[in-house]
């Protein structure tokens, strides 16, 4: 078997690496002429994908009149292929399109081919096209009207129209079913390979595999990882790159590659970018996200200051004071509006900015996580510097709750100028959604218990009610109903720090015991769909429905999905604080499964050590590898948020080497004494 192609090809190299013998050329023309007659050759895509894989006339004629079995990747011209442009996949994936590869391999089969560029070709019974589908493993819908061939035979060659080649360098997934391909098409070329056996490493995998033993330091380990992955993915703003990234953010663009060599770093002076998005470009690296978002500053300055306090290394915390210096002293989210008393806005903070349309949402949720990371990260500081700007954001979400407790999905600015505060507060709203409403309750009871001031009490617990009385079936979903259960744990647990009672225990062990039986024996937790017509962002409806919006990245119960966003990273959370809270052994043994469970998938990539420590959104318990029905237009499978996944991870594998918790981390804080200065501001009579 011959091939060429660089050395330095993944095929080449996974050859070489697995023992299995073949001869290499560099130019086409010299491999074709020395093939022996009815050989197999393989002309492979080096230029790709700016330069496409020359294939003359002349070469043709000597492959045909050779009888050479012939695989051509990403050809400048060959049977099959027509006039135009090549072309670049953003959405569509590849799936299996006929029976060779057997019960391994099934028609309607999905892989991932990052960042696809294409060949325009015709060919009616092609093996794999590329497409826009929907569905996890499978195309559930079938193939679309329009498909793109990927792999097929014409005229007495194995054409693929992008580079296959690529398959370790460029992360295609899953691994299997790409070896599975791989097996195929050598088989196809030369009989005898149809039994070989090879493997690779990817690039960027999980540190240990399911069954591997983990090393007595692998908590320590994951959470100096988790921490010093700050420092790698370069997301933390210097002045200088602050300008680029405005005016990229005003043409409208969504992420930015990475900054080049020698671009200083960052000191969170600036704030930190919401992370990398889900977006894999064809050389396997990823752009980062061009927004800075208020919960992942805060969300990331606890993280950075877990790691100075439990000597795990990373940023340190001069850049977690630095980045809620910059978010509550110097940033636009407390700034115009939300900074002047005598606006109904006034000490809200906003989701984020770059882009003015961002600036103007204020999310509960998002506010409350700026305010837990805030908690922590001032009691872990020693320093009570953003006491002020957290009890006017608190007072601030309380005065736009309504009287049930439910705040609502958001509160625009514009609304609130309209309206003012008093609709909001007086508002007869039943929301029983827990991703919108639960870690905002979570911030009220911690207010409660260090204020006094009843109503900070008296409407969480309301709502609390409610929703409890409303579950499972009457609960609004965002993503799904697991992420809901998740973000309800902290809450639930808080509450018994403020009021510990049989009722509110039972709360917590209805909550918590639905949770943990979709724990897998792995640690991970699968993702549930709650009931329909609950749903925000439910499995697409249909294939051309795949990447238009959020969405769930399973597309049914069952699929063995661990979502890292959504739900397991708040799942971690609230069972460390259920745990320290009631003293039960089974939120202990979970916790304890689920951290090992994280110790695993933590992303190793030697090669992009960018992602090296973090953590992505999806990953599949199965087959033990990213991978998910990446439908969602925003947060796909391979997308990493600095605060949400990597920051509060980081944060509880700090708490447990503490021996601490949030709550009683934060015991000493000395907030109350403003209150009576602000509360009147607030609340006039």
């Amino acid at each position: 078997m011959i091939l060429v192609c660089s050395p330095n090809n993944d095929l080449c190299r996974v050859l070489q690496g697995c023992s299995i013998p073949f001869v290499h050329y560099d130019k086409p023309g010299k491999a074709v002429q020395a093939a022996p007659r009815n050989s197999g050759i393989l002309l492979l895509a080096d230029g790709y994908p700016r330069t496409r894989t020359p294939l003359t006339a002349d070469l043709l004629d000597t492959i045909r009149a050779k009888k050479l079995r012939c695989y051509v990747e990403f050809p400048a011209q060959s049977p099959g292929l027509v006039d135009g442009e090549v072309r670049t996949s953003r959405w569509e994936r590849a799936v299996i399109a006929s029976k060779v590869f057997g019960d391994d391999l099934p028609p309607m089969r999905i892989l991932q081919i990052h960042d696809a560029h294409l060949v325009p070709a015709q060919a009616t019974s092609a093996h794999i096209v590329m497409a826009r589908v929907a569905g996890f493993h499978t195309a559930v819908y079938g193939l679309p009207p329009l498909t793109h061939p990927l792999l097929f035979e014409h005229d007495g060659l194995l054409v693929a129209t992008a580079k296959l080649s690529q398959f370790v360098t460029g992360r295609y997934a899953p691994q299997q079913a790409w070896r599975t391909v791989w097996k195929w098409i050598l088989g196809w070329l030369e009989q005898s390979m149809r039994e070989v056996s090879f493997s690779w490493t990817p690039t960027v995998r999980p540190t240990y595999g399911p069954q591997a033993p983990l090393p007595e330091t692998a908590e320590t380990q994951a959470l100096r990882r988790g921490v010093t992955w700050f420092s790698k993915a370069q997301l933390l703003l210097h002045p200088a790159r602050m300008d680029e990234l405005k005016t990229a953010a005003r043409e409208g663009r969504e992420s930015a590659p990475l900054p080049p060599p020698g671009t200083p770093q960052g000191d969170g002076s600036c704030g930190i970018l919401e992370g990398y998005s889900a977006h894999v470009n064809h050389d396997g690296t990823q752009e980062q996200r061009l927004v800075l978002r208020s919960d992942c500053i805060g969300e990331s300055a606890l993280a950075l200051a877990v790691g100075s306090a439990t000597g795990a290394g990373g940023p340190g915390s001069k850049a977690a004071q630095n980045l809620l210096d910059y978010l509550y002293f110097n940033s636009p989210a407390r700034k115009h509006e939300r900074g002047d008393p005598s606006h109904p806005a006034f000490g809200l903070i906003a989701w984020g900015y770059l882009a003015r349309p961002w600036y103007i949402a204020n999310y509960g949720d998002d506010n409350a996580r700026v305010l837990l990371g805030s908690i922590g990260a001032a009691a872990l500081l020693h320093t009570d510097r953003w006491d002020e700007a957290m009890l006017q954001c608190l007072l601030a979400n309380l005065r736009t709750t309504g009287k049930n407790g439910f705040r609502g999905g958001r509160v625009d600015v514009p609304d609130l100028e309209r309206d003012g505060w008093r609709h909001y507060f007086d508002r007869d709203l039943v929301h029983c959604a827990p991703h919108y409403e639960a870690y905002l309750w979570a911030c009220f009871l911690w207010a409660f218990q260090h204020t006094g001031y009843p109503p900070f009490f008296e409407r969480t617990l309301c709502a609390i009610r409610m929703t409890m009385a409303a579950y499972p079936d009457a609960w609004r979903w965002t993503n799904g109903l697991a992420q809901e259960k998740a973000r309800m744990l902290l809450p639930l647990a808080w509450l018994l720090r403020v009021q510990d009672t049989p009722e509110h225990r039972a709360w917590l062990d209805c909550v918590a015991g639905d949770l943990l039986q979709l724990q897998d024996h792995s640690g991970a937790i699968r993702e549930q769909l709650g009931k329909p017509g609950l749903g925000a962002y439910g499995p697409p409806a249909s294939n051309q429905a795949y990447g238009q919006n959020e969405a769930t990245l399973i597309h049914q119960n069952g699929d063995p999905l661990a979502d890292l966003l959504y739900t397991t990273n708040f799942a971690f959370l609230g069972l460390h604080e259920a745990a320290a809270a009631t003293g039960e052994a089974r939120y202990t043994a979970a916790a304890n499964k689920l951290a090992d469970f994280l110790c695993r998938v933590q992303v190793s990539a030697e090669t992009h050590p960018e992602l090296d420590g973090a953590w992505f959104r999806a990953f599949d318990f199965k087959q033990w590898e990213y991978w998910a029905s990446s439908a969602d237009a925003g947060w796909g499978a391979w997308c990493i948020e600095s605060g949400w996944t990597p920051g509060w991870i980081t944060t509880v594998l700090g708490l447990r080497r503490l021996g601490t918790t949030l709550w009683d981390l934060s015991a000493d804080t000395r907030i109350a004494r403003h209150l009576p200065t602000w509360l009147p501001r607030f609340f006039p009579e």
